[in-house]
């Protein structure tokens, strides 16, 4: 996701004439998605008392979910983000990152095979031979110096590609936004790269543990931007990851998120 911009705050009167406030002080969600703050301008926990997309049955459990993942993002993965920003500098960053991806090259290969695209699976070989070699073991990217340049391509895009439906949304533990098909998709794409059953247990879990930091090194302003700058930073997350993940599937024309898109907020007349 492109780094978010800043949302104006919307006034209390706006937001209160798209929801309602229960008694005991908790917020509730309206069918809408709107929330609003009581008079002290706090925002109390969600309550949903009906979906608030038909692709989000299990909203009331996913936003559980949520909650839980902010907590555990709260007390540990973001303060190491910003360790590790602070600790490395952005150069040595971006070689991590490098070689990260290159040893991701054989999975986006196996997948553009098995989407029929033969001629793509052909370049992301090559790419990942050039970057192995003169890259110095993927360090250095030489698209930037006319190499085959690096494309995205997992499982949960072969099944989509083979007609698997999406299924419902669903908020995963620790891993945030998937559904079906695509936390089937993460499973099998580590169990289809050939470069896992050449690196240790450990060091594989130990490589996990470093693409997650550094992916959430690089959201650090735009999840605290979804946190502080939404009405309703849960269906603001959702629209945003469903965006993302339709321009990969190629179900949009354009690459392009409209990130200043609120659904918490109202809509413009």
């Amino acid at each position: 996701m492109s780094p978010i911009t800043a949302l104006p705050a919307l006034t209390l009167a706006l937001a209160m004439a798209a929801c309602a406030q229960s008694g005991d002080g908790r917020q509730v969600v309206a069918a809408n998605g709107r929330v609003a703050s009581d008079a002290a301008g706090n925002a109390p926990p969600v309550v949903v008392t009906a979906p608030t997309d038909p692709t989000d049955p299990y909203e009331a459990a996913n936003r559980r979910v949520l909650d839980f993942n902010f907590a555990v993002d709260d007390a540990a993965i973001r303060p190491a983000a910003v360790l590790y920003r602070n600790s490395i500098g952005n150069w040595t960053r971006t070689r991590i990152r490098n070689v990260l991806n290159n040893l991701n090259e054989p999975a986006v290969a196996a997948n553009s095979l098995l989407q029929g695209r033969p001629l793509e699976s052909a370049q992301t070989v090559l790419r990942f031979v050039f970057n192995s070699t003169a890259g110095l073991g993927g360090m250095f990217d030489l698209e930037q110096f006319g190499g085959p340049p690096r494309l995205e391509r997992d499982f949960g895009q072969t099944l989509h590609t083979w007609g698997l439906p999406d299924g419902p949304y669903l908020m995963v533990p620790v891993l945030g936004p998937s559904n079906p098909r695509e936390l089937t998709g993460s499973v099998v794409n580590g169990f289809m790269n050939p470069i896992n059953y050449f690196i240790p247990f450990g060091a594989n879990i130990g490589r996990g543990a470093v693409e997650g930091l550094d992916t959430r090194e690089r959201n650090i302003e735009t999840l605290d931007e979804i946190r502080n700058g939404s009405l309703d930073s849960y269906a603001r997350l959702r629209s945003l990851w469903q965006q993302h993940r339709d321009a990969q599937l190629g179900r949009v024309t354009s690459d392009s998120i409209d990130v200043l898109d609120d659904p918490g907020a109202p809509a413009a007349r």
